[in-house]
């Protein structure tokens, strides 16, 4: 298993800091600097000034790799990032890094597989920065094994990496590219974006292998659309299924795919179908607004308004990538949106450790206008009553102020915490379907107004020209599907729904 080693540090790194850990592998080893794009850049020994020209070049280059003398890498170490949002590091790493600095530099090095000795490597680096730096390091295990300081002893090289192979990417086939990982919580970090992103540029799908122990963040999640690409879990007796479908897998042909099960469809392992009920459950509000484009534009008002009635607050932070760095903005966050478009851009948004909320939007400029699709998400104790009452509230905000276009409100029985197991969690119910002014007259006030529904409908913004809301039922049972099918049958024109994920091309951190 591949091992990746994190520093928390207190103070920036500086050049002559990361000299210092970069010393961890003796004055024989090299840096060279590798590009967004894959390109590697200038090369220089470690020692004697060829690594602070290397070093040098970290805010221009994505990564350092720690290489032999052949230029072979044996580290791969991520720009740093100063972290500047409470408790990400413990939500991403777990309770170990409960007590890191905030705001903390988070410099990440990733191992390679191909080397006994790289995760030594790996974490005496990281130790090192952590001791010049303050700070701590992650997992604590790896700074202890990296020794008192000493460089480490390289007695083998590194195998080459293929030339379109990501420094994130463990082994690369025609079909997919396999990323492992042995941490808490798989997150959508910046080289794990750059991995999606070149698999899905070459039609390779994207197989992240970890222990039945690890989870997924929902912005990870969201990403995982489908076949080729799969969460593969190995179930700790030498086989493997995956972890959303719980089908089982096996290694063949260049990928990871189900194995042909009973004449009733794929094989699921049992693993999956251990169900630990806490009372714990979440609720999902997706929603797609449109306004128009205009210089003076700033974007997020509608999540932070939908935030701010279901959790008490606003959010706390927002990024690009995982961990969420940034302390919340609308106006920064607007400015890179503006800088891509007509492209598309990413984002995660994050809330307050007490409340847990997490939201992943996509922002895209359009011939019409600027199109945000949101998908919001509250964890909610077993204690902790679901504010649906808010939800009526939220439309009618998001049709008077923001646009909105649609929107769905699900409730599911899963994690607080708001991250993915291994395991089988319930579906979400449909609670409360909304359609905007702009939907509602291409259908029709009168048919979008009467429903075959028990409920009749709320109308939302101004008289004439309103929105409706349309309640579902409480979440308690499926009957919430069978009012939404309904619901939409009798519509009957295509409604443009609010994606319940974000999709894969719109990955640009």
């Amino acid at each position: 298993m591949t091992m990746d080693v994190i520093a928390l540090t207190e103070r920036m790194p500086d050049t002559w800091s990361m000299v210092a850990g970069l010393l961890a592998g003796g004055p024989g080893l090299r840096v060279q600097a590798v590009g967004a794009g894959g390109d590697v850049g200038a090369v220089g020994d470690v020692g004697a000034g060829g690594a602070g020209r290397g070093v040098g070049q970290v805010g221009e280059e994505a990564v350092l790799q720690l290489c032999d003398d052949s230029g072979r890498p044996l580290v791969s170490i991520e720009a740093p990032v100063l972290v500047r949002v409470p408790g990400e590091a413990a939500r991403l790493l777990g309770p170990d890094c409960a007590a890191a600095p905030t705001p903390a530099w988070w410099v990440e090095a990733r191992a390679s597989t191909a080397v006994k000795d790289a995760e030594r490597l790996a974490g005496a680096f990281a130790g090192r920065l952590a001791a010049l730096l303050g700070g701590t390091v992650w997992p604590p295990r790896a700074a202890a094994r990296a020794g008192s300081g000493a460089p480490v002893a390289m007695g083998v090289t590194a195998v080459p990496a293929p030339a379109a192979a990501s420094p994130a990417v463990d082994v690369l086939t025609d079909k997919v590219a396999v990323v492992l990982q042995d941490r808490p919580v798989v997150a959508m970090t910046a080289w794990l974006c750059d991995a999606l992103r070149a698999a899905l540029a070459s039609d390779r799908g994207l197989q992240i292998v970890t222990p039945k122990h690890t989870r997924l963040s929902l912005p990870t999640r969201s990403l995982l659309c489908g076949p080729p690409s799969r969460w593969v879990v190995r179930d700790g007796d030498g086989g493997h299924y995956d972890g959303l479908s719980g089908a089982v897998l096996r290694w063949g042909d260049g990928a990871f795919e189900p194995v042909g099960g009973t004449a009733d469809g794929t094989a699921v392992a049992d693993a999956f179908t251990e169900v630990r009920a806490k009372g714990e459950r979440q609720l999902a509000l997706s929603f797609r607004t449109l306004l128009p484009a205009d210089e003076r534009l700033v974007l997020g008002g509608a999540l932070e308004a939908a935030w701010r009635r279901l959790t008490g607050g606003p959010p706390v932070g927002w990024g690009t990538a995982e961990p969420v760095a940034l302390p919340w903005s609308r106006r920064r966050l607007t400015e890179p949106a503006r800088g891509r478009a007509p492209g598309r851009t990413w984002f995660v948004v994050l809330g307050a450790e007490e409340r847990p909320a997490i939201a992943t939007a996509r922002v895209i400029r359009t011939t019409r206008g600027v199109e945000e699709d949101v998908t919001l998400t509250v964890g909610l104790g077993p204690r902790e009553a679901p504010p649906l009452g808010e939800l009526p509230g939220i439309a009618h905000e998001l049709v008077a102020r923001y646009g909105l276009r649609s929107m769905l409100a699900q409730q599911r029985s899963a994690r607080r915490d708001l991250t993915v197991p291994a395991r089988m969690e319930s579906p979400p119910v449909p609670v409360a379907f909304a359609l905007g002014a702009e939907a509602v007259a291409d259908i029709g006030l009168t048919r979008a107004g009467r429903p075959p529904l028990p409920d009749r409908p709320l109308e939302l913004g101004a008289p004439r020209r309103p929105g409706f809301f349309y309640p579902l039922g409480d979440g308690s049972s499926a009957s919430g599907w069978t009012g939404l099918e309904r619901l939409m049958r009798h519509l009957q024109r295509p409604i443009p729904a609010p994606r319940s994920g974000v999709e894969t091309d719109s990955v640009d951190p």
